[in-house]
């Protein structure tokens, strides 16, 4: 069994496993330096992944129901976070985008469906975007736990989160990424790290990965595994 075939098997049957009410199973899934960079510096684009890693991270697209970022990657990368270098459908793009900076001729906006913008005003919807109001937390951005359940309301029952730093960093602090998908290239970046600040975590409650799972896919290093917070992962 190839590395491919091992790794959706494990993902579908950690998902089946997953019970908790009202949201979707999250998979963190993202590609950094080997000492932890994803960019040079925040809001620059750099891509670390070789070919078949990238044909990986769009397996894995084509596993989930639907694939969220940040606005901040939107403005870096303009993504289209679609399915093309493996065979499957495309899941359902999310952008997070707490005060609706959306530029109108984002690659999203032109998807094969209507990209879903979770924001915190309520906004009128545009050719090619939905925007889907949601409560704001006390930063005033919007609340993750609120999101994950109007997404499952939704129908989206597993979602792939692939960044930028500060949405990868929010799921793991408020303990709601349940997998992780880790492309390390070899490379050595010094700059913008994936993880930033986790607040007032006490050493006991930080994301572990456990069972961890490593191999070399070309000249990149894939580690796999399940996110276990702080009692879970004794």
């Amino acid at each position: 069994m190839s590395l491919n075939e091992r790794i959706e098997a494990w993902l579908a049957a950690s998902s089946a496993s997953f019970r908790p009410a009202a949201r979707p199973f999250v998979t963190l899934c993202y590609a950094q330096g080997w000492d932890g960079s994803i960019a040079v510096r925040p809001g620059a684009s750099l891509a670390l992944s070789s070919a078949p890693s990238c044909r990986l991270t769009h397996q894995l697209r084509s596993l989930h129901d639907g694939i969220l970022v940040g606005i901040s990657t939107v403005l870096a990368d303009d993504p289209q976070l679609t399915v093309r270098h493996w065979q499957g459908d495309s899941p359902q793009p999310v952008v997070l985008d707490s005060h609706a900076r959306l530029p109108l001729d984002a690659r999203l906006c032109r998807a094969e469906r209507p990209c879903w913008v979770l924001t915190t005003a309520a906004m009128d919807t545009m050719e090619g975007a939905e925007f889907l109001q949601v409560q704001a937390n006390a930063d005033g951005r919007v609340a993750l736990p609120a999101a994950l359940e109007m997404l499952h309301a939704r129908g989206i029952d597993s979602l792939m989160v692939e960044g930028g730093a500060n949405v990868i960093t929010a799921f793991l602090r408020e303990g709601l990424a349940d997998a992780l998908v880790l492309t390390i290239a070899p490379t050595l970046v010094g700059g913008y790290k994936a993880v930033g600040e986790l607040g007032r975590l006490e050493p006991g409650r930080l994301p572990r990965i456990a069972p961890l799972h490593t191999e070399r896919l070309g000249e990149d290093l894939i580690a796999w595994g399940l996110l276990r917070y702080g009692e879970e992962s004794a």
